[in-house]
This record gives structure tokens, sequence and C-alpha cells, in this order.
């Protein structure tokens, strides 16, 4: 495994045009080799209302996503900037936490960092990930997230009162609203006509700190010109605040990521299975 470790570690010293260039490659390749992935990628943006031009696009933006991660994670800084860090700033005037809701879309490892290199001095932030099940990339991936304003905390009943005392102190946690969770611990929700076993977590959370929910993804822009990561209130997707039940909360903010996703749907990862049952 000393050998994938150093291959990141190369990969991560290259140009990000480079990579964007071969990992749109890399994405039409699995494309066309696998089957599986092919139908549910299709299937899914079909769902949403997206054809063949839409679903080309993700295509080799899913592949670049793949080989972006070294460079994130292990290389130099990348060019970002911001549409709508006012929303943060506002929320953070006024006390509150903030809840970081980022789908798979974009560059989602991009806006963590991107929050943490901005406001993590003043308000850290910590963001909720499954460990991966390899040795290797649990210790890479884990090495790679610590840093200065942003911190981790596991997929357990450990991590969620972790992330409950954060936004209790007005710090800032991370979520994807859209990933699968475990069976008790979410709801079917229409996502995009079908129905999705969504997370009632996100609502719980901003019920039970007091928290500003916000929305956002890290739009990866051509030609690997780098990144805006673009924040959006609950207000500018949906009308009204959020439901106290958390069965209505969650069809609430799939309604708003539905409404996200339409900003630029050839960066969903529409290969996601979003719609599985919950394990």
């Amino acid at each position: 495994m000393n050998f994938v470790v150093a291959l990141f570690r190369t990969v991560a010293r290259c140009p990000l045009v480079l990579l964007h260039g071969a990992g749109w490659c890399v994405g039409w390749i699995t494309f066309l080799s696998s089957p599986r992935y092919r139908r549910r990628l299709l299937a899914n943006a079909r769902q949403a209302g997206y054809g063949w031009r839409v679903a080309r696009s993700a295509v080799g933006e899913a592949g670049k996503m793949a080989l972006e991660i070294p460079r994130l994670w292990l290389g130099a800084p990348v060019p970002l900037r911001w549409d709508g860090a006012e929303l943060i700033e506002a929320a953070q005037a006024s006390g509150q936490g903030v809840l970081f809701m980022t789908p798979h879309m974009g560059c989602f490892e991009v806006t963590a960092q991107a929050y943490a290199e901005r406001f993590g001095s003043q308000r850290p932030m910590t963001v909720l990930f499954r460990p991966a099940r390899q040795p290797w990339l649990r210790e890479l991936m884990a090495q790679s997230r610590q840093r200065p304003g942003l911190l981790t905390a596991p997929t357990s009943l450990a991590g969620v009162k972790q992330l409950i005392k954060a936004l209790k102190a007005g710090d800032t946690v991370g979520l994807l609203p859209d990933q699968v969770p475990p069976a008790g611990q979410g709801v079917w929700a229409p996502f995009f006509g079908r129905e999705a076993y969504t997370m009632t977590l996100s609502a719980r959370l901003v019920h039970s700190g007091q928290a500003r929910l916000l929305f956002a993804w890290g739009e990866r822009l051509p030609w690997g010109q780098g990144y805006v990561v673009r924040v959006r209130g609950l207000e500018n997707l949906l009308d009204g605040a959020l439901e106290d039940d958390p069965g209505l909360a969650a069809a609430q903010i799939n309604r708003a990521m539905e409404r996200l996703v339409a900003e630029q749907p050839a960066q969903y990862l529409w290969s996601y299975n979003r719609y599985k049952a919950p394990a």
C-alpha cells in the first residue's frame, strides 16, 4: 500500500488542469466499461428530468472529482473564490452555529477546506464523515482532513454528540445531506419524485443547537481554473422555515437540494446510489 500512497503524493503535484483532463478520460472509461455504473448514472439523471446532454457532462465531471482528490488532500492550495460568504458572516455575527449542508455536487471536498482557510481560525468546522474500510486509506484521509480550523467526527453516537456540542458553542458543522444513513436514522422522503431514505440528523441538529442552516457546494470551473464555493440559505431555496417534524423537514431538505442541483446539474454525482435501501 506504500506504492498507492506514493502514487497519491505524485499525482498531488500535478497541475489541476492536467488532473481534470485525465479525470475526464477516467470518467468515460468507467462509464463505458461498467454497465452497472452506466445504468445507475443514466437512470438517476433521467429520474430527475435530465437527459443525455446533462448525463454525458456528468460522466466527465465524476472522473474529474476522482482525480482531483490527491491534489486537494496533499497538494498545493487550489484557486478558489466565494459566492455567498456574507451568509456565514451574518450567522457568526449573531452568535449562531452554522450547519453546512454540502450534497454530492461539484467538489464537496473543497468546501470544508475553503471554510477552514477563511473562517476556521475564529469558528472551526467539524465534519461528519465515514472512515474508509481500508486501513491505509483511512490513515491517509485522517492526515489530510485534519488541518487548522477543520475537525472530524465519526458517524457514531459520540460523533453526533460532538456535532451538537460544536453548534451550541456557535461553531460550524458540515454534513452530506444526501448520504444514505443507516436504518433507523432516517425517513423515506421524495427526492426528484422517487422515495429516498433521507437522514433526519440535519433537522435534529438545527433544532437542538439553534443553528443557521446553509447549503454549500464547490463549483468546479473549466480548464483547471479552480472552484467557486457557493453558499445558499434555506430561504433562497424554499419558502418557510424548517419544520419541527423530522419527516417533513427531510422532505424540505430534499426539495432544497433539488433546486440547488438545478444550478449546475452536470456536476451532481448521479452515479451515487441515492435510492438504495439503508444498511
